[in-house]
């Protein structure tokens, strides 16, 4: 069991995982985002790994990445900022990017670096299911790692079900067919959405993310799923004028 699975083992409802993008809005703000996060009640953190050619993400988190790279971050040098980061934060962590980068460093050897450096589990979605099922299940097992598969509303029902018994973490429910952003509250049609899944009883844990943007959209998502994943509108605030802990901690008390 990893921390992951530790997590929903002890919390049930109102989880809150919060994504960041590594290397934004500074270089060297990566662990201190991190700890800023989980010091203030973050239960799960999803590191962004910058990519000039996303396909997920929306404006906000575009730019981001963007910013990110011209810092100069890359997949070598997140690894290399994070390999104490276990000394300091015990909440779970997660990459998140594009499947890229990872070839570029070789699966298994990549998977290796994650599981050295205390990483959880990774969200790639651009790697189709049955690609992962068939190819690669055993060397996430191998590493200890969860890979979080996602469903849309165009999910079909027995697609659902397959992911929900691949399912080794959590199942990520991206609550439209769009990319990444904040939005102020959901649609009739989501809710629609939210409630068939619910209605499935699948046995994975879920959360919601794209367009959680404030406390009403996440307890919106908190009746019909474990918690929920807010990422825009955590990146808008970062990247305003102040120290770290400042922005961190006043974004945080918004979801308290």
């Amino acid at each position: 069991m990893n921390r992951i699975n530790e997590l929903f083992t002890r919390k049930t409802n109102s989880i809150l995982s919060v994504y960041m993008t590594a290397g934004f809005p500074d270089l060297d703000d990566t662990t201190s985002i991190i700890c800023a996060l989980q010091k203030n009640g973050a239960d799960m953190i999803e590191i962004g790994m910058p990519f000039s050619d996303p396909v997920a993400d929306g404006p906000v988190i575009q730019n981001s990445s963007q910013k990110a790279l011209k810092n100069g971050m890359s997949v070598n040098l997140l690894f290399e900022q994070l390999k104490t980061i276990r000394l300091k934060t015990t909440v779970p962590l997660l990459l998140m990017g594009y499947l890229n980068p990872v070839f570029h460093m070789g699966l298994e050897n990549f998977l290796k670096r994650c599981s050295e450096t205390g990483i959880d589990g990774l969200i790639i979605p651009d790697l189709p299911m049955e690609y992962y099922r068939d190819n690669y299940l055993g060397l996430f097992q191998k590493f200890n790692l969860a890979n979080i598969l996602l469903i849309t509303p165009q999910t079909p029902e027995q697609r659902m079900r397959e992911i929900d018994e691949l399912t080794n973490g959590f199942i990520y429910m991206v609550s439209s067919y769009s990319t990444t952003g904040a939005r102020d509250s959901f649609s009739e049609q989501q809710e629609t959405y939210f409630r068939r899944v619910d209605d499935l009883n699948l046995k994975s844990p879920r959360l919601i993310g794209f367009g959680v943007g404030n406390r009403k959209t996440f307890d919106t998502a908190c009746q019909y799923a474990n918690g929920a994943i807010v990422g825009s509108a955590f990146i808008n605030a970062v990247g305003q004028p102040g120290s770290i802990e400042e922005k961190t901690a006043a974004f945080m008390r918004q979801w308290q």
